[in-house]
């Protein structure tokens, strides 16, 4: 991707992360040099992202109603309400998921898992989505069969217990809310809320087929809100398992292009080069960027990662960045005294601390001085 100050190359990708096995790398540049990479800088410790005795309230608020809605509906013979009292069963099991993948995602990087265990909630959420979807299939067959054979259902008891389970699932909706500590909720947290106030909708409708039972006698139009509790059900899972699944794909965040990062990148003063630029997010509120950066010769490549990390931070938001910066192969053959600078050579300046110890070290510079 040419432009006026350098280029970039390969844009697009999201591998694993650049502190895995620098063994992996084949860059093929002379002046081939591993940057200084402390792990204590990138910020891997634990992160709450809500607080928990919002989230209880919440998961016990639900609990309680949920048992009550399921005896209503039985006595009311009325699916809607066993479908939203099946959808408030899978509300309980994603907040209940949201609090322990919460303990999970907290502890500290140990061990193999290098990133610790923040992933468990795109796991919840992904859970979260897949069980909505298919949860939604088979109150779709439910709802059919019962448009086909209509039973009686009373309609005064629908009224009720909808209207109850919109006040109810309205102050969980708010409980959530302010149980989310960041300016953006997790996937996880998001996953929670979009099951809760798909309940909101559901219970209104639910009203609205109660309200027409008890006017006209049109026992279909219970199944007809059930229908529609399917529609929103199906919409917020496929959303769940289409946002969690492109962090397990490792695709570049929602937002972010990675060919216009690496471009961004490219034109930043004393930038010749960026190829392997990689986009990822680690969990919904943490991406991260990895590159192989090359700056002109005589240039300080420290001071050049120093600006390209800023840029990425405040421009993209992505604060945990590996960046090898080294400077550009010297020419085969040039006419007039080498290019001189001011700043640290961080290529020649490896050389003259590393000694020679044979062709192994000389690959990727990791000699002892």
């Amino acid at each position: 991707m040419p432009n006026e100050r350098g280029r970039t190359r390969d844009p697009n990708g999201a591998t694993a992360h650049g502190h895995a096995d620098d063994r992996r790398a084949d860059h093929r540049h002379p002046d081939h040099r591993h940057p200084d990479h402390r792990l204590a800088n990138h910020g891997h410790g634990p992160a709450a992202d809500a607080d928990p005795r919002w989230l209880g309230g919440a998961l016990a608020l639900i609990i309680g109603f949920m048992v009550a809605e399921v005896v209503a509906g039985v006595l009311a013979h009325s699916l809607a309400l066993l479908s939203d009292a099946a959808h408030m069963l899978t509300d309980a099991a994603s907040i209940g998921l949201v609090l322990v993948t919460m303990k999970l995602a907290a502890r500290p990087p140990g061990g193999h898992f290098t990133y610790g265990l923040k992933r468990t909630e795109i796991l919840s959420a992904q859970a979260n989505g897949i069980t909505l979807v298919v949860l939604s299939v088979w109150l779709c067959y439910e709802a059919v069969r019962r448009l086909i054979t209509p039973s009686a259902v009373t309609g005064g008891v629908v009224i009720g217990v909808a209207l109850a389970g919109v006040a109810v699932n309205m102050t969980a909706t708010l409980l959530l809310t302010r149980a989310s500590r960041g300016p953006r909720r997790s996937l996880n947290l998001e996953g929670a809320f979009r099951h809760i106030l798909t309940d909101v909708f559901a219970f209104a409708a639910t009203a609205v087929a109660g309200l027409i039972i008890v006017l006209t006698g049109f026992a279909r139009a219970d199944a007809i809100a059930s229908l529609l509790v399917v529609a929103l059900m199906l919409r917020a899972g496929v959303g769940l398992v289409r946002d969690s699944g492109r962090i397990f794909l490792e695709a570049a965040p929602a937002g972010l292009t990675p060919a216009v990062i690496g471009a961004a990148m490219a034109a930043r003063p004393h930038v010749t080069e960026v190829h392997d630029l990689h986009v990822w997010e680690i969990s919904s509120d943490l991406p991260a960027a990895s590159a192989h950066v090359l700056v002109s010769l005589g240039e300080d490549c420290h001071a050049v990662r120093a600006d390209l990390e800023s840029l990425l931070s405040q421009e993209y938001g992505i604060s945990h960045t590996t960046l090898q910066v080294d400077h550009a192969a010297r020419p085969l053959l040039s006419v007039g005294p080498p290019p001189s600078g001011s700043g640290p050579q961080c290529g020649e300046r490896a050389e003259r601390e590393i000694p020679h110890h044979g062709p192994a070290d000389e690959q990727h510079g990791h000699g002892r001085p």
